[in-house]
């Protein structure tokens, strides 16, 4: 019989939805462009709250946002904007709202540029997720040259809410970087997945 797996410590193992997180989908390298949208729009909701609000609304904002169609978002109008801020599924605040739709715009014009979000992002790294090997989640950084690189980039292209924190909590999310601290069960799975 083995005994209770160990997860990173900044997992709350009493939330069923954040520990399926953790386990499921934080770290695993992402290249699937709605979720890869969606990610960004999320950690940018989270600013200044817990990712734990923002996880629990999940659901909410997928049904808000129409799956996260970057096309129909891009042409939101205010009275869907006022629906939105109406909403409490949903962090009902103003530039955040904005905020999203501007980056429905943002995205669709890096498109232009690049196929989407995964060849644009994976770029800056080769493709190869970085992997560290963090013996507490204190040593683990809250922003990198790479995240104020890409920060910066982002912003140049019209997107907001993106800070090089909120990037580095996103490069983590969608697998860019493989941060889970060396004694957790994923940090070994995570890597092998990459």
């Amino acid at each position: 019989m083995t005994g209770p797996r160990t997860r990173c410590g900044w997992v709350n193992l009493e939330k069923p939805h954040y520990v399926s997180y953790h386990d499921e989908e934080w770290g695993v390298p992402c290249r699937d462009e709605v979720r890869l949208f969606e990610l960004l729009n999320l950690e940018g909701a989270q600013a200044g709250l817990s990712w734990e609000t923002v996880l629990k609304k999940r659901e909410s904002y997928r049904a808000a946002f129409d799956n996260w169609d970057a096309e129909k978002i891009a042409v939101y109008d205010s009275k869907k904007v006022a629906s939105l801020l109406n909403d409490p599924g949903i962090v009902r605040n103003r530039l955040k709202v904005a905020a999203t739709i501007g980056n429905a715009q943002a995205y669709l014009k890096l498109k232009e540029d690049f196929k989407g979000l995964d060849e644009y992002l994976w770029e800056w790294i080769d493709r190869k997720p970085i992997q560290n090997a963090w013996t507490d989640q204190m040593h683990c950084p809250a922003k990198t040259p790479l995240s104020d690189a890409i920060s910066k980039d982002l912003a140049k292209r019209g997107f907001k809410f993106v800070g090089s924190t909120i990037i580095y909590a996103y490069m983590q999310a969608i697998g860019m970087v493989n941060d889970h601290t060396v004694d957790c069960f994923r940090h070994r799975e995570v890597q092998s997945d990459s």
